[in-house]
């Protein structure tokens, strides 16, 4: 099913001519002068042709040393949307590179973007959460965000916001509960992401899927997800997308690791399809199937299941994957256990 993107063209009524640049090491300090100005096409045009310039690495040098970035973050709460529009794509350009990371969690500018979570304009929500996405791949990133108390707010934006933009949420927190996952766990962002895993769109299962997976790393996380996910998580086990089946095998795994979970996906009926994965040579999700049938198979009732199937890990013992074959080993031993 198609979906409409959001556009960055500007208003029609807008005139689109670019500043003057000046050249050399003249241009950026003109350009800081015209966002200054009380003249709005002045400002509208100026941040034009930063948006140009600043693909250019070193005129992102150049930019932060002369203090563009504290000019943009004032911009952000302008009254006129494509000076908006304009301030959040150069600050998401500059955070493309490390430099700029840094620079814009020094200036506090996570913070400042905050304020455009209920921005009425589509484009200028987009470039907000492609600087958050951007932002969280950074460790120091994805902590400011933390402490700036942005989860909470962006599981709740899950609920409304375009796909298009629910994708970038979803990469933002699987980078942030990589660090910490106990706000999202307390801020009910399980049940949300359980929602998402039934959604009509492969990106959007793909990417909740892997999102729980981040939250079962953590202690928290593993006993609120056998509890509300578990029988989700084994239905998307035969997703038609090899990525869903992938990241769904993988916070299965995560799910699995305390008895409580092994049994919720015993009942969930979780082995069969996961056999299937394991016998598949090419599927994504092999090395993560084989691993959550070896927890399985330390219930007695999963290994007597298993038994009867342990041909399926002996294929897997000439894998030109080491960590698949390790894994396969192992399995074997599990199952042939005899107390």
């Amino acid at each position: 099913m198609a979906h409409a993107r959001i556009s960055a063209n500007l208003p029609p009524t807008i005139n689109p001519t670019k500043a003057p640049i000046a050249f050399g090491k003249r241009a950026l300090p003109k350009l800081k002068e015209e966002l200054r100005s009380p003249e709005l096409l002045t400002q509208q045009q100026a941040l034009m042709t930063l948006c140009d310039l600043v693909h250019d690495p070193g005129n992102i040098y150049q930019a932060i040393e002369i203090g563009f970035v504290d000019d943009l973050k004032n911009l952000l709460l302008h009254h006129d949307s494509t000076v908006r529009q304009k301030a959040t794509q150069v600050l998401y350009i500059m955070a493309m590179h490390s430099v700029g990371r840094q620079e814009l969690i020094e200036n506090g500018v996570i913070s400042a973007l905050t304020e455009l979570l209920d921005d009425p304009v589509d484009i200028c929500r987009k470039n907000t959460h492609q600087i958050f996405e951007m932002m969280a791949k950074l460790p120091e990133g994805a902590v400011d965000i933390l402490h700036a108390g942005l989860i909470p707010l962006l599981v709740v934006k899950l609920k409304t916001e375009l796909d298009e933009i629910q994708e970038l949420i979803l990469d933002t927190l699987s980078n942030c509960l990589r660090v910490e996952a106990s706000e999202a766990v307390a801020t009910g962002a399980i049940t949300m992401l359980k929602e998402k895993l039934t959604h009509s769109s492969v990106t959007i299962r793909s990417k909740a899927a892997w999102v729980l997976l981040e939250i079962g790393t953590h202690a928290e996380g593993k006993s609120v997800l056998q509890e509300e996910v578990i029988p989700v998580l084994v239905s998307l086990l035969e997703d038609t997308d090899p990525e869903v089946q992938a990241s769904a095998t993988g916070a299965l795994m995560f799910a699995t690791v305390k008895p409580q979970g092994r049994f919720s996906a015993l009942g969930a009926g979780a082995i069969p399809p996961l056999l299937k994965l394991v016998a598949e040579e090419t599927s994504k999700a092999r090395l993560s199937a084989i691993k959550t049938l070896t927890m399985l198979a330390e219930l007695p009732e999963g290994r007597k299941t298993l038994l009867d199937h342990t041909d399926t890990f002996q294929q897997c013992l000439n894998d030109p994957c080491e960590a698949v074959k390790r894994a396969a080993k192992i399995a074997i031993s599990v199952i042939k256990w005899r107390p």
